[in-house]
């Protein structure tokens, strides 16, 4: 089943404008967590106030079930500029359980102490299984325990709820 995809990312661009202009937010770092989070920031930056490039962020080695899952992750490169006292927007595709927010938060941490984070996510399935919340919110779902959130991309960016059984 497909998504609309239009509508959770014109809102996400309106909070985010919003929130940036009453945080007093400048020059921020963009960070998108592979591979559905960088796609979405990409369609976020034009609405951030920010001079620098799009920043990415690999979290695999960061997951706490990297070795349980007996994964061959296919790893993607982590690119962030200096981000001490910086303000930093974190953006992933989809919020469940929180983890994956976690591991990259971690990550950040490991290089530098940043002003803020602030969290904007496409779809939250509100699953959460960890104090994580979101600041920017494009839509909020709720799903069978059998399906997922599929995001495909970059060109053209879709979205689809797929069946896991």
């Amino acid at each position: 089943m497909k998504l609309d995809l239009e509508g959770p990312l014109a809102s996400m661009k309106e909070q985010l404008s919003a929130y940036c202009e009453k945080k007093n937010i400048e020059d921020a770092i963009v960070v998108g967590i592979h591979t559905g989070g960088v796609w979405v920031a990409e369609q976020l930056m034009s609405v951030v106030p920010t001079n620098e490039a799009l920043a990415t962020l690999d979290i695999t080695f960061y997951r706490d079930d990297f070795t349980m899952a007996g994964l061959n992750p296919k790893v993607n490169q982590t690119s962030l500029p200096a981000i001490e006292d910086r303000h930093v927007i974190l953006v992933d595709d989809v919020l469940m359980s929180g983890r994956t927010i976690r591991a990259a938060m971690n990550e950040i941490f490991d290089f530098g102490r940043p002003a803020s984070i602030t969290l904007a996510i496409l779809y939250d399935l509100g699953q959460h299984e960890l104090p994580i919340a979101a600041d920017i919110v494009g839509q909020r779902l709720t799903l069978n325990p059998d399906q997922r959130v599929k995001l495909v991309g970059p060109d053209p960016l879709s979205v689809s709820i797929m069946d896991t059984h």
